[in-house]
């Protein structure tokens, strides 16, 4: 049988992973107005994310107000968010897909390899949201820096990357991992049981003929 141990790690990784990918997806802070430079407010820290842009006062005063308009985003923006929400997706259909597929429970427990399976395509689900994931966010940094670079920019008009990015990163690359445990956590028993579990059904078949 697979490896219940690896299972579970894998699992639980995956599990807190989605969970981060579901965070970087809410957080409003993907970019956070830089302070190098002349020219610089210090009054007024400013940060966007990909649903809304916020203003935060020295006071402690915050202020968000959401994307009025869908069309007139930047295509970066656009696409980021169809990639976040569609590993958020994803990763919940792999939490679902993933328990049924694990050794601690009884779904398909009398047929060991489409339990296998299952487990394995839970994994598959895994690495695909956090694949997602990576490339959203890695897609959104590389503009950031892009215009950071660009010597038409206003040194105060620059933004840097927040802390919302570093947490799809460290997101993906957990969701990645544990989906890559579930994957491999059919081992040389798993085999060993399909081929034992063919072997059975085809001694069943003969039998049947023969009688």
């Amino acid at each position: 049988m697979a490896n219940s141990g690896i299972q579970l790690v894998g699992y639980f990784l995956a599990l807190v992973g989605w969970i981060g990918i579901i965070s970087t997806t809410v957080l409003p802070q993907w970019k956070q107005s830089s302070y190098a430079g002349d020219a610089i407010i210090t009054a007024v820290g400013l940060y966007e994310g990909l649903w809304m842009s916020c203003a935060s006062q020295s006071t402690g005063q915050v202020q968000c107000k959401v994307f009025d308009s869908l069309l007139s985003l930047d295509v970066h923006i656009q696409t980021s968010r169809g990639l976040i929400v569609l590993a958020m997706i994803l990763g919940f259909v792999g939490v679902v897909i993933s328990v049924a597929g694990m050794e601690c429970t009884r779904v398909a427990d009398n047929n060991p390899p489409i339990k296998t399976r299952i487990a394995i395509s839970g994994g598959a689900l895994f690495i695909l949201a956090g694949l997602c994931t990576f490339v959203s966010v890695s897609w959104y940094a590389s503009q950031v820096s892009q215009q950071f670079f660009n010597l038409n920019t206003p040194a105060n008009a620059r933004y840097e990357f927040g802390s919302a990015l570093f947490v799809g990163w460290a997101a993906a690359s957990l969701t990645i991992l544990g989906g890559a445990l579930l994957c491999c956590s059919c081992g040389p028993d798993d085999r060993a049981g399909q081929q034992y579990y063919r072997h059975s059904q085809s001694q069943a078949s003969t039998t049947r003929e023969y009688v």
